[in-house]
């Protein structure tokens, strides 16, 4: 099926692995650099994405790679698989292109690719895409989430004026999770260990005693977790929409591809249900 007509064509970028580094037992870091990166860029916002391309089981592709030809001409199932990374770090000197995976042995496509990947070999992606950056004027600053959202709570953290008020709160499996993080923000680690995922999460983000002044606030993660804490922020905090970069980054259950399929329905009605709710903001 072709794109919508109108619709400026999407060029893939191409990038060749580096070198790779296993930061802890679950997060397995890529860079990417290469020719290809020429005219790319990410230096706007922290929450920075990328969509990986991983070709179809059995696909042979055009060469040179031409995804709008593939889109009007291949069947649904032999299109490349997307698979979406924040940018953790972007070299604009080096040319180099930093991205984290959480890792869980074979499962999953990217996963395992980011653990096996040799330099030299090449990977094709989308992007970037993105829309947060802590903004300057804010007199605070909420950050939160899982594994799925270090990457751009780090970059986040790190891209803040020394002296600026933080809180940051991250939960991961145990304490060989966490991070060294270049902030002078002290950032909560919350271990999951047998919990729920996104439990630990909401009841350090709800324990938090807001301070006084506007807080522009990041939350992302699992999305029933990230539910919880939007009705936290939104309806019972009373935080406006416009100070909040808040959504899922993936769902219990689903694949990327389950989840995307059904990501703008579950938001849509999350809103309805939550800005359906009367309540005052608090105190």
């Amino acid at each position: 099926m072709a794109d919508r007509p109108g619709r400026k064509p999407r060029k893939p970028h191409s990038a060749q692995v580096v070198r790779t580094e296993r930061l802890t037992p679950h997060m397995q870091r890529v860079v990417l650099g290469g020719e290809g990166l020429a005219g790319f860029s990410a230096d706007t916002c922290t929450d920075h994405y990328v969509k990986l391309l991983f070709p179809a089981g059995g696909a042979s592709y055009p060469d040179p790679f031409d995804l709008e030809r593939i889109r009007a001409e291949f069947p649904r199932e032999q299109w490349p698989v997307t698979r979406t990374y924040t940018v953790r770090q972007w070299d604009a000197e080096q040319r180099e292109l930093t991205l984290d995976f959480v890792i869980h042995g074979d499962e999953g496509l990217a996963g395992p690719w980011a653990r096996d990947a040799r330099p030299g070999e090449t990977i094709l992606f989308l992007g970037p895409g993105g829309a947060y950056a802590p903004d300057p004027a804010a007199d605070w600053h909420l950050l939160a989430g899982d594994e799925s959202a270090l990457p751009a709570i780090a970059r986040s953290l790190e891209s803040l004026p020394d002296g600026a008020r933080a809180f940051a709160f991250v939960e991961v499996a145990g304490p060989e999770e966490e991070q060294k993080i270049d902030s002078d923000v002290a950032v909560v680690w919350l271990h999951r260990g047998d919990r729920p995922v996104g439990e630990a999460l909401v009841e350090a983000v709800r324990g938090l005693d807001f301070p006084e002044g506007r807080v522009h606030a990041f939350v992302h993660g699992e999305a029933g977790c990230v539910k919880e804490l939007r009705r936290l922020l939104r309806v019972e905090r009373g935080i406006p929409r416009e100070d909040l970069s808040i959504s899922g980054y993936w769902r219990l259950g689903h694949n990327e591809d389950g989840w995307q399929a059904s990501k703008r329905e579950w938001n849509a009605r999350v809103e309805a249900e939550q800005e359906g709710t009367t309540a005052a903001p608090a105190a």
